[in-house]
Order: C-alpha cells, then structure tokens, then sequence
C-alpha cells in the first residue's frame, strides 16, 4: 500500500531527499507520491515536517 500526501504538505521537499527508490516529485501545489515506484517503507512520513503523509 502506497503513502499519501495531504494538503498540509509545505512543499518543502523532505520527503523526496529521504525516499530512497525516487517515488516522490513535486507536484504543482504539493509533493505527490508516485504509488507504482512506492516501496511503502515510510522513511517519507518519517522525514514530514508537517505529518502531511500517510498509508493509502
């Protein structure tokens, strides 16, 4: 199951530095998480600043 971004995200770009497989790339008013190359191992909701991402 693939991580979520709310709209709480500050676009700060956290989450993209820690996804280690690259499945996290701006989007045009928040990040977006790309479900296909998730790896669902949450160093992303780890990394949030604003807890803005969550399991699908």
């Amino acid at each position: 199951m693939a991580y979520v971004i709310s709209d709480d995200c500050l676009s700060c770009g956290a989450c993209a530095d820690s996804c280690p497989v690259g499945a996290i790339s701006e989007g045009e008013d928040k990040y977006v998480i790309d479900a296909d190359l998730c790896a669902d191992c949450g160093s992303c909701a780890a990394a949030c600043p604003a807890e803005a991402i969550s399991e699908a």
